[in-house]
């Protein structure tokens, strides 16, 4: 074993690769006919937005390298112009499927539903007058179309917006005939438009914005007859670079910088699928992408903007039923939470278990004349968050407040820096974070004073303070008053906020310092144990596995003889199933009505278990470049729940998808078992639903 080379690349899954794979997985939601008619619809709005992102950022970085001659190869030995010919192969593929799913699974399904999407060619002369009047009073006067010729050239076409390229015959007031024309559609008109009854329309008839642009586009260029229309979108760079280096105040370097995604190099080409070659290659050549990076669709250019529906259409039979999270008993109205952390330990599984005992964490914080300080980390926030009002109240009433804000967590810069600004404005103590290192931890310390001595409180959670996403993602949090725990969060804090140096941690694992090394201790301990005829199991639900060393350390687990269970929602780049290597490891996804966010660790260690939970997905970027936590969960209880829900996830056998060694994915299906769905079962038992 010693010997055997674990580098080799067919043990690798390159990472964009399966994060195709990954989208495929929730594209096959929306045909999915045990999911809701209107959740399908968002499931595929859902893959629209993915897409979208792993093209402004995943493949906009391979471009770059492989514009600049890289030939760096990752663990699966592809370069980036390798990868990227495979990319372009799948995800023409993946859209492909997409809008087959759109054109012959929803749109007839909704349409039983009477929920329509009416073409031209099915307008009735009502609605025809009627669209005409909104054409003219509510479109044409917000429109700028642009004639194109040397004194008005291809005007900039903003990110991802809805634009159409105009075939023009004739000469206009001036005598021009240059034969072309953009129109572009702002940002703030609807892509949707819901035909009024009066019309003889249904209870939800629509038409696109873009079929009433084709319709009437002809008042947009008095004197000349507009020969076709075509829908066309561009995906761009989206990816930020600021050299931390090179600045004194990295927020405003930041609110400098963020105009320019909009205006990134081209990435994509979207267009329809009618539009003619000559048009749809001067798009291309105007926007210097290649023939690979052209995408036909048969279709709205951009289906994000299809999930409007769901709030137009008050269908709640449509719909996943609504639930009220559980509030556990030691959190009612009325109720100190610092009494009940004193006793016991508590463990919160959202949305299974409401989230408001975390934000009244804070305001009763906020509001306690014995609570001296408060510190916490955000990195992701809801725009009205309660607990950032909360933060506002505990300053303003002359506690110390600290807050460590990561201002460059990914297409949330512009919320963040309007976070720190209302909290500076207060007098919160504001900090960005560490050169180099994002703060991604998930953590706050409510410093106490009790009988003239402090005593600190502490939350430690998997996912972000966003009231909004803790209804949308299962994540994990922890409140307790453990010294040992306050301890080393209060130490976190102070490397945060001073320049101190690396403090040893007395329960908490840390990266960039412990995480990494904690981890391997832990594998190679059940690897010593496996090799000894000891019990060996690893459980680990996590949202990606791409770190090579990583992925080294379980290969060298499991053909030790150790059982290694892993729940991996997104990318996975180890190959299970390989003989004499992972023989032992098997790789299941699960997708569901909520997104799978918790990061929890099980060590079987010879009997004496060990639990971890985690803000950190085992990526090089979280155990190297960003400073998380991992924390163990020490009370029996909050352990042996853990255990029965890790056991429910392992036997989920109807939104589980198992990981092939060839890389794709495989619908777990019960077969002759009563069907089990781990989110279901959570669901029912936690809200009565």
């Amino acid at each position: 074993m010693d010997t055997f080379d674990l580098t080799q690349p067919d043990l690798y899954i390159g990472r964009e690769l399966s994060l195709v794979e990954f989208n495929r997985r929730v594209l096959a939601q929306a045909s999915d006919p045990q999911v809701p008619m209107l959740e399908r619809l968002r499931y595929m709005c859902i893959t629209s937005t993915n897409i979208d992102e792993m093209f402004e950022v995943r493949i906009a970085g391979l471009k770059q390298k492989a514009e600049l001659g890289s030939v760096q190869r990752g663990p699966e030995n592809l370069a980036p112009h390798e990868t990227l010919r495979l990319l372009s192969e799948r995800c023409h593929e993946l859209v492909d499927e997409q809008y087959r799913v759109l054109n012959d699974e929803l749109l007839p399904a909704l349409e039983e539903e009477d929920i329509r999407f009416i073409r031209r060619t099915e307008w009735k002369p009502a609605q025809v007058k009627w669209l005409e009047d909104f054409f003219k009073n509510e479109l044409l006067p917000v429109l700028s179309p642009i004639g194109l010729d040397p004194a008005h050239p291809f005007p900039r076409i903003l990110n991802k917006s809805l634009n159409f390229i105009v075939a023009l015959k004739g000469k206009d007031a001036f005598g021009r005939s240059s034969g072309m024309a953009i129109v572009q559609a702002p940002r703030a008109l609807p892509r949707l438009i819901q035909l009024p009854q009066k019309t003889g329309a249904g209870p939800y008839d629509f038409v696109f914005l873009s079929s009433v642009i084709h319709a009437f586009g002809d008042e947009l260029f008095a004197g000349m007859k507009v020969t076709s229309t075509h829908q066309f979108r561009v995906t761009r760079n989206s990816d930020l670079f600021v050299d931390e280096e090179e600045i004194d105040d990295l927020l405003r370097a930041l609110e400098g910088e963020l105009p320019s995604r909009r205006y990134g190099e081209a990435v994509r080409l979207e267009v329809a699928d009618n539009c003619p070659d000559d048009l749809m290659e001067y798009l291309r050549k105007t926007f210097k992408l290649d023939p690979d990076d052209v995408y036909q669709v048969n279709g709205p250019v951009n289906l994000n903007r299809l999930q409007a529906i769901i709030d137009l259409v008050e269908r709640p039979d449509l719909k996943f039923p609504p639930f009220t999270p559980r509030l556990l008993a030691d959190f009612g109205p009325g109720t100190s939470i610092f009494k009940t952390l004193r006793k016991k330990d508590v463990l919160f599984h959202h949305p299974f278990d409401s989230f408001v005992p975390v934000i009244d964490f804070i305001r009763q914080a906020s509001q306690d004349s014995d609570v001296l300080a408060i510190k916490m980390t955000l990195y992701r926030t809801g725009a009205d968050s309660a607990l950032v009002d909360a933060l506002v109240q505990a300053a303003s009433s002359g506690k110390e407040v600290t807050v460590v804000i990561e201002l460059r967590a990914r297409f949330d810069e512009e919320a963040n820096i309007a976070v720190a600004n209302r909290l500076q404005e207060v007098g919160v103590h504001v900090v960005y974070g560490i050169v180099g290192y994002k703060t991604h931890a998930k953590m706050a310390l409510v410093i106490r004073r009790e009988r003239n001595k402090l005593r600190h409180y502490v939350h430690l959670g998997t996912g972000n303070y966003h009231d909004r996403t803790a209804r949308l993602y299962t994540d994990y949090g922890l409140m307790t008053s453990n010294k040992l725990f306050g301890d080393d969060v209060h130490k976190i804090f102070l490397q945060l906020t001073s320049l101190g140096k690396v403090v040893k941690l007395n329960r908490l694992l840390q990266s960039p310092f412990t995480l990494f090394d904690g981890l391997v201790e832990k594998i190679r301990r059940e690897r010593k144990h496996a090799e000894e005829g000891k019990p060996a199991r690893i459980i680990a639900k996590i949202n990606s596995l791409v770190a090579p060393a990583m992925i080294q350390e379980l290969y060298a687990a499991s053909m030790a003889g150790v059982q290694i269970r892993l729940i991996v929602r997104g990318m996975c780049c180890l190959r299970p199933g390989i003989a004499g290597v992972s023989e032992n490891i098997e790789v299941r996804s699960i997708i569901g009505r909520f997104l799978e966010h918790t990061r929890v660790l099980y060590f079987e260690n010879d009997g004496d278990p060990e639990f971890y939970c985690s803000s950190a997905d085992w990526m090089e970027r979280n155990l190297f470049r960003r400073v998380e936590t991992c924390f163990p969960i020490e009370d029996k209880a909050l352990r042996d729940r853990i255990m029965t829900e890790l056991d429910l996830y392992l036997a989920d056998n109807t939104q589980a998808w198992i990981l092939q060694s060839d890389g794709s994915y495989m619908r777990e299906v019960p077969g002759d078992k009563p069907p089990v769905s781990a989110q279901l079962e959570l669901l029912t038992e936690t809200t009565g639903i």
